[in-house]
């Protein structure tokens, strides 16, 4: 039976009242989410000095690789729970947990202490998750779930694009309101799901819930038995382990330990009884999880998940790289110098007024570190032992500043000392002030707010994995196309800011066809009354993109940016990833999927295939 097609309007009418109160909170939700997570890694390797906590790249990506991580993981427990105990119980849980976690985040300082915060974070991100893109899987059909699905991930756009806008703003008061504002719109949701939200029909509701312990059978059986999971699960925390450098645990003495345990798995399998693995067969029934083989029960939907991680990997770089490199390689001031011309240029004595200010906002930490590298540099030039080496050291060092200027310029600026320090900082400021790196990747947001309605419209007319396909080859390019931005590294021009953003907005349209049509897909070919466990397993891929995505980041952008200062290398990687996965699921759709079916990864549909 063909599902029957509608047009624009009448599928935007036929939508419940639920998607609409579902997509006010999420965009809430994003802006608390994007409005710290997209200055999270300027605010980590931030100097001390101007009120970040100082730590380095490769910690950074260590830190978003394994809480991400987690926070996805987990989101396959909360959806299994949502089922069966209620969306909206859940929903207040997750913004109880937001509320204080967000405040609470910016007073943990030191490693350890801000691995817990942020973990406490990622358990409420991980309880809203699935119950949000649950309740859209529930309420939709054949008929407007592709639009439906494209709405929500405008939504999610829209507060991806306003949460960084604030977060910019309020962080030239201090870090600190960053993760304020972030508490502030999770009260609003707390305040919106008390009033709005009313249970779709679901488990919880129906008087036939399942038992905790039936709940969590359900849940490891949709790919595989506790072994399987069991074996997998150890070989991600060895790369987590082995990505903070620990000396009993190092990357050398990871490569061993991968390969020997997953060949002693399979000597234990080849041990045990044939079949033993499989529920359905006898020779499982009554052993325990360890004396069971390995099984994975759904290979295809496994494939399509591991596949998948390789989309968000790249994906990620947009805000995992993405500010660090417009920090340390992009020169912005272009951007400046072109919205001035249209409306009009900043005052040209005071750096915090006008149109400059607005677009780089310096806080006054960043001030006190502008000020402190020009009364170093002033007060070795009278004494005449300023030095090339000490005016290269200040240009990078006033990059913490959100100011960029080469030496020569820095020389020049120094060298006229009328009005004193001060006046000189003023100047300096005007001269050299760069754009927030997050409204740049903004551009990703903006983008989506304004063209993913027309394009999800467009892409319902296409099968899903041709969508797919297509919007990963776009995205390979956005990504990749930082590889010719060029420039001159930390203290020379830097790279073009135009081609930056063209990236940007190509990668934009990219993943406005393949991410919203990979969740409409799952929440398709999930059984009725595992929506949101499904939900929680396609996760599964975001969260292995963000372990990946996040060790990647840390340690190419170490490497390759930092170290040779070869960033081009690194975005020619990271496009290349994103080939490499369009390539995959091209295979995939060939080879691994029998026609018939094409449109559901459930075991009883490809049952014979």
């Amino acid at each position: 039976m063909t599902e029957r097609k509608l047009g624009f309007g009448a599928t935007v009418k036929s939508l419940p009242r639920a998607v609409w109160i579902a997509n006010t909170m999420e965009i809430f939700e994003r802006m608390s989410w994007y409005g710290m997570f997209t200055v999270l890694a300027l605010y980590v390797t931030a100097p001390a000095e101007t009120g970040g906590l100082g730590f380095t790249t490769e910690a950074r990506g260590n830190i978003q690789a394994v809480i991400t991580f987690l926070l996805y993981l987990m989101g396959i427990v909360t959806g299994a729970l949502a089922d069966r105990y209620g969306y909206k119980k859940m929903f207040i849980i997750a913004y109880l947990i937001m509320i204080v976690a967000y405040s609470a985040l910016y007073y943990c300082r030191t490693m350890p202490s801000f691995l817990i915060g942020f973990f406490i974070v990622a358990v409420g991100a991980a309880i809203f998750k699935p119950v949000i893109v649950g309740t859209i899987a529930r309420v939709t059909d054949g008929s407007n779930s592709a639009m439906a699905f494209g709405i929500f991930y405008m939504m999610v756009n829209i507060g991806g694009f306003v949460g960084p806008i604030v977060a910019g703003y309020v962080r030239g008061w201090g870090w600190e309101f960053v993760f304020y504002a972030s508490s502030i719109w999770a009260a609003v949701n707390l305040l919106l799901v008390s009033l709005f939200y009313r249970e779709p029909t679901t488990e919880a509701a129906s008087g036939k819930g399942r038992t905790l312990k039936k709940v969590m059978t359900d849940l490891v059986e949709v790919l595989g038995n506790v072994r399987f999971f069991i074996t997998v699960f150890v070989v991600l925390i060895a790369l987590q382990l082995a990505s903070f450098g620990f000396s009993w645990f190092t990357w050398r003495q990871c490569r061993y330990f991968i390969p020997i345990w997953l060949v002693l798995n399979f000597i234990y399998d080849v041990a045990l009884p044939a079949g033993s693995g499989d529920p359905r067969s006898a020779a499982s029934k009554g052993r325990m999880f360890l004396a069971k083989r390995m099984h994975c029960s759904n290979w295809r939907f496994a494939l399509f998940l591991f596949i998948m991680s390789g989309f968000w990997t790249s994906f990620n770089q947009i805000f995992y790289t993405m500010p660090e490199y417009i920090r340390d390689f992009v020169d912005t001031r272009p951007l400046i110098r072109l919205v001035e011309g249209v409306v009009g240029s900043s005052d040209a004595q005071d750096p915090a007024v006008g149109v400059g200010a607005a677009m780089s906002r310096i806080s006054p930490e960043e001030r006190v570190l502008i000020e402190k590298e020009v009364k170093e540099l002033i007060d070795a030039r009278q004494s005449g032992t300023l030095s090339e080496e000490a005016t290269i050291s200040a240009c990078k060092s006033l990059i913490a500043g959100k100011v960029r200027l080469t030496p020569d310029e820095l020389r020049e600026f120094v060298s006229d000392d009328r009005g004193g320090t001060e006046a000189v900082t003023n100047r300096i400021i005007i001269a050299g002030r760069q754009v927030n790196a997050e409204f740049i990747v903004n551009f990703d947001a903006g983008a989506i707010v304004i063209l993913q309605v027309l394009i999800s419209f467009l892409m319902a007319k296409f099968h899903r994995f041709t969508t797919m396909i297509v919007g990963m080859l776009i995205a390979a390019v956005g990504i990749g196309l930082s590889f010719v931005a060029g420039g001159e590294g930390m203290i020379g021009a830097g790279g073009s800011v135009v081609i930056v953003i063209l990236g940007i907005v190509t990668f934009a349209i990219g993943e406005m066809m393949a991410s919203p049509t990979s969740q409409e897909y799952v929440g398709r070919i999930a059984p009725e009354d595992k929506k949101a466990l499904y939900m929680g397993y396609y996760f599964l891929a975001i969260a292995l993109g963000n372990l990946f995505g996040g060790l990647l980041s840390g340690q190419m952008y170490g490497r390759l940016a930092l170290r040779e200062n070869r960033p081009d290398l690194m975005w020619l990687a990271f496009g290349g990833i994103m080939f490499a996965t369009a390539l995959a699921f091209m295979l995939y759709n060939r080879l691994a999927l029998p026609k018939h079916a094409s449109d559901s990864l459930t075991p009883d549909a490809a049952a014979g295939a």
